[in-house]
């Protein structure tokens, strides 16, 4: 039953009543002495257990909502009601406004959406990140894929990084299963994916062709029908896998264990059934009144199931009535080793084979539904004939999802509760909130890949830590150095490609940083300290430094943990005040793959650490082409770089002559006016020499369509076009380089000439004349 009060008439009740006969929606006009049945419509109180909201407006008294799949709006007391949808649908919660009833917030599967004009119109749900996912998985590409099954939205494959500034919707596509999916990658092809969903569906997807299979281990079609009757009860959320060892066997789990080698054509049943089987808790859900039968409600399932990743064959069992049970002979024989200490009925949520003992497991149970909020983690170290609790440190009230290992150190583990993520160092003996800018949400599921831990949240999207090696290094360092001392942590490998930060679509997730990331820890700051980043080369040359007291290369420096990210791009040509180019790139060459250093200083006391940096395994360029791609742009930067350098010197120049022709042209002797003549003809030989080089007649950044550009913009635009990707140069890009070269040093001598020549016959004359001006010398670069 769903009871609401009208604010404006405390008399006026609505009621939306769940009843097999009477079921409908009620009012009453005197605070509940009596109650009339107004509407009886199934399509308001369809599955009960699930919906039965009804909400009373703030200011019209006979105007009454109720939420469900769709949302019902009546005007009339509750007699009739209109259908509509928020954005989303599915429908589970609505506040409405107390001053003003247009104005409302709709909870559904979604997230939130607000109107202002009573429902007419919605905001959008794509800018908040309040997904709700099951499981996580990952395959092996590169960069690597995660799939997820999001409730009411399906299935999602999308790349941990990419080379764009961020991860759009762009990236994201469908897979394999539904909504409830675990997915499972086929090991020798990351683009076969399988995936389940409720009801015992499970399907093969081919993302090269875009296909689909339905491979349903027993298709017969459950739905609406208790679990008792079931030849194979399939929960809502039943596992599946590969074998580690054999790429050809998949597995998927009901209260048995089932496998296929030819990709579902056949399954083969390898258990009994693994569970309590308790008659009991297979009776059709929802009571006499609604039944509400998805397979959501089945109880007595294979909850959560593991291949050993060292020994094939050897598989670990969890099922959501809180048995435990292991084969070491791929199914042929089962030993139940559940917990003694366990308490009954307890939910198995997730099951960790170790990767270093093949006698040790993680198991993490919940019976949050049974009102027991309490953490259950468990550990064995002996196939499960003792196991042992390892909570101490998560609050009593954060029940536990799941638990995950390490895959570089042993004994390092990651748990995700109810509330938030927690780590252990000491194999579980002692845990700590990890939480840092994670939000407080159910944390569902865990995966560990390539040095990043990826979490599974519900309601708040996918969220990654991407250096566990810094973690790892931190706690190690938490136990073996003073926390007062300065630290610079090692750099994780970083490979050389683009991608970065944040930007785009409301739906923009955050991308890995493109660069190396450098974190440092600084116990205390005083304004006067001066602190740098300095990074050098495989020669220890220094490539560039950033400070706290540098202006152009600022470090940004707080007390505790700091981070900054090293572009690896190189100082490249200097562009001038007010220049104007087309499409041209001056920037530094990024760092080819190899060795570098960074080394942090802190008041002159140094620590330094090594860099590598390697190319994505999936770049077509090898690391010969990066390096003549390195060489190239350097190249390009030192010609243009002395051609600007050369046009500052030339304005600096034209200034100071123009000057002396303010300061001296009025006079009448002859040797100034020589002088005067010599000032002007310079002046003339230089803009000829500038013009030659860049577009002065440029003020606005369209004007290069009406005036070409000149010999500078054209040579600068060949590295925009050499830095797109990996690669060498072209050969005709090398021409044109000359080329352009060539053209340059051919208006850089006519500068040195006038220099060599023009300049010094000029400071000759100035100073025979004992003029009182100034002596023009060539300009410091």
């Amino acid at each position: 039953m769903g009871i609401t009060v009208s604010p404006v008439d405390s008399d006026r009740l609505y009621a939306i009543v769940e009843n097999k006969d009477q079921g409908g929606l009620y009012r009453s006009d005197d605070a509940g002495l009596t109650w009339k049945k107004t509407n009886s419509d199934r399509s308001l109180r369809q599955r009960a257990w699930y919906y039965t909201r009804i909400y009373a407006d703030t200011k019209d008294v006979d105007k009454v909502y109720v939420v469900n799949v769709n949302y019902h709006k009546s005007t009339d007391g509750g007699k009739n009601f209109s259908s509509a949808r928020a954005p989303h649908g599915d429908h589970h919660d609505l506040w409405i406004g107390p001053e003003d009833s247009d104005r409302m917030i709709m909870g559904d599967d979604g997230g939130a959406q607000i109107t202002y004009d009573g429902g007419e119109t919605w905001s959008t749900y794509h800018n908040q990140p309040t997904a709700q996912y099951y499981r996580v998985t990952t395959d092996n590409s590169f960069p690597y894929r995660i799939y997820v099954a999001q409730q009411d939205n399906g299935t999602i494959r999308i790349p941990h990084r990419t080379t764009g500034r961020s991860i759009t919707d762009n990236d994201w596509e469908g897979t394999a299963g539904g909504e409830s999916a675990h997915i499972a990658v086929d090991p020798k092809d990351n683009d076969i994916v399988y995936g389940g969903s409720y009801g015992g569906y499970l399907t093969r997807y081919n993302h090269k062709t875009k296909s689909q299979r339905a491979i349903n281990v027993w298709p017969d079609n459950p739905m609406g029908h208790g679990a008792e009757g079931m030849k194979y009860r399939f929960q809502w959320n039943f596992p599946i896998l590969f074998s580690q060892h054999e790429p050809n066997k998949l597995y998927a789990f009901s209260n048995n264990v089932h496998v296929t080698t030819n990709e579902g054509q056949s399954w083969e049943t390898i258990s009994p059934d693994l569970t309590r089987n308790d008659p009991t808790k297979l009776v059709s859900s929802g009571g006499p009144i609604t039944q509400d039968n998805t397979s959501v409600e089945y109880y007595c399932t294979i909850f959560a199931a593991a291949e050993s990743p060292l020994n094939a064959g050897e598989l670990w069992i969890g099922s959501d009535d809180g048995l435990i049970h292991l084969s070491k002979d791929g199914g042929k024989n089962w030993s139940n080793i559940t917990p003694k200490g366990l308490p009954e009925w307890a939910q198995i949520n997730s099951i960790e084979p170790s990767r270093y003992d093949a006698a040790t497991c993680y198991v993490a149970a919940t019976r949050y539904k049974l009102g027991d909020f309490t953490p259950y983690l468990y550990r064995t170290i002996d196939y499960g004939k003792s196991w042992k609790k390892i909570t101490d440190g998560i609050p009593s009230e954060h029940f536990s999802r799941v638990v995950r290992e390490d895959d570089q150190v042993q004994g390092m583990l990651y748990a995700g509760t109810e509330t938030g993520l927690y780590i252990s160092t000491d194999d579980g003996k002692s845990w700590k909130s990890f939480q840092m800018n994670l939000p407080i949400v159910p944390v569902t599921d865990l995966a560990v890949k390539n040095n990043n831990l990826i979490i599974a949240t519900q309601g708040r999207s996918l969220w990654i830590h991407d250096d566990l090696g810094l973690v790892r290094e931190a706690f190690s360092n938490s136990l073996s150095r003073k926390q007062d001392e300065n630290k610079l942590f090692k750099p994780k490998t970083s490979y050389r490609m683009a991608g970065n930060g944040r930007a785009g679509s409301l739906t923009a997730g955050a991308n890995h940083p493109a660069g190396v990331q450098v974190h440092f820890y600084i116990p205390t700051l005083k304004e006067k300290d001066s602190v740098s980043l300095s990074f050098y080369d495989s020669k220890n040359e220094l490539i560039k430094s950033y400070a706290n007291y540098d202006k152009k290369n600022k470090l940004k420096v707080k007390e505790g943990a700091n981070s900054f990210n090293w572009n690896t791009v190189y100082d490249g040509a200097e562009k001038l005040p007010g220049m104007i180019l087309w499409w041209a790139n001056m920037s530094g060459p990024k760092a080819v793959p190899g060795s570098y250093k960074v080394e942090l200083s802190v008041n002159g006391k140094k620590e330094s650490q090594p860099i590598t940096i390697i190319s994505a395994p999936n770049s077509e360029a090898s690391d010969a082409d990066m390096l003549a791609q390195f060489n190239y742009v350097n190249e390009v930067n030192a010609t243009v770089d002395k051609a600007h350098k050369s046009i500052k010197s030339i304005r600096a120049f034209n200034k100071k002559l123009s000057a002396f022709e303010a300061l001296y042209g009025d006079r009448e002797e002859q040797g100034v006016k020589d002088m005067i003549a010599m000032s002007k003809d310079m002046k003339k030989k230089f803009s000829e020499v500038e013009k030659a080089l860049y577009q002065t007649k440029n003020r606005s950044g369209q004007d290069p369509l009406n005036f070409p550009i000149r010999l500078t913009n054209k040579l600068a635009h060949l590295n925009s076009l050499a830095q797109i990707g990996d690669f060498a140069p072209t050969s005709q890009s090398i021409e044109v380089k000359d080329e352009l070269t060539a053209e340059i040093e051919k208006q850089l001598a006519i500068f040195d000439q006038v220099l060599q020549s023009d300049i010094k016959k000029f400071n000759e004359q100035f100073n025979a004349l004992n003029l009182e001006y100034l002596v023009i010398e060539k300009e410091k670069k």
